[in-house]
């Protein structure tokens, strides 16, 4: 055999399909008999789990400072649309949850997002308010603003980040202008 078909995969997607079809028919023998939906399986969430923090391992997410709650967050999304799953419709559960956790992670930079935005306007209005109140120790103020570090960021750095962000802002804003009026 060659190594690519003993490759392992960090989940078996046919064992995870199999206890996908094992938990909707619990699921769907709860729902008939009125009762509350059984808890997920340890598997299946040990499965959630392993996607969601190798998910957050690519690169396109691994440099960021918030990875554990935009792992958190997939797995909380996995957990709330489990039972839309359809082991009729598809046996890629794999592909189903590792969808799920993609678009979490999306959510959860764009919240981060526009939080820095905000964290960074504050921070330029109370320098600004803080400049024009102060003017008799402007040396020391001149001073104080060139040494300050946002976080990792410069303040130059943090006003290209605004700059951005309102450009992005601008843009959707204009989209959604757009597709009212068609």
């Amino acid at each position: 055999m060659n190594k690519s078909t003993t490759k392992n995969h960090y989940v078996n997607n046919e064992e995870l399909y199999k206890a996908m079809v094992e938990y909707k028919k619990q699921v769907n023998g709860a729902k008939k008999k009125n009762k509350n939906p059984p808890r997920v399986t340890d598997y299946i969430g040990e499965c959630i789990m392993k996607i969601a923090t190798h998910l957050a391992y690519k690169p396109n997410f691994s440099n960021y400072t918030f990875r554990e709650e935009m792992i958190c967050d997939g797995i909380e999304n996995c957990l709330q649309y489990i039972n839309n799953f359809d082991p009729e419709k598809s046996k890629n559960p794999f592909a189903y949850f590792t969808q799920i956790i993609y678009f979490a992670f999306i959510r959860r930079i764009q919240k981060e997002k526009k939080y820095l935005y905000t964290k960074y306007a504050a921070i330029n209005r109370a320098n600004v308010e803080h400049e024009t109140a102060d003017l008799q120790h402007q040396d020391k103020d001149i001073q104080y603003r060139d040494n300050i570090q946002y976080g990792e960021w410069s303040q130059e750095q943090m006003h290209e980040f605004m700059s951005e962000f309102e450009k992005k802002n601008k843009k959707k804003k204009v989209k959604k202008v757009k597709r009212a009026t068609v």
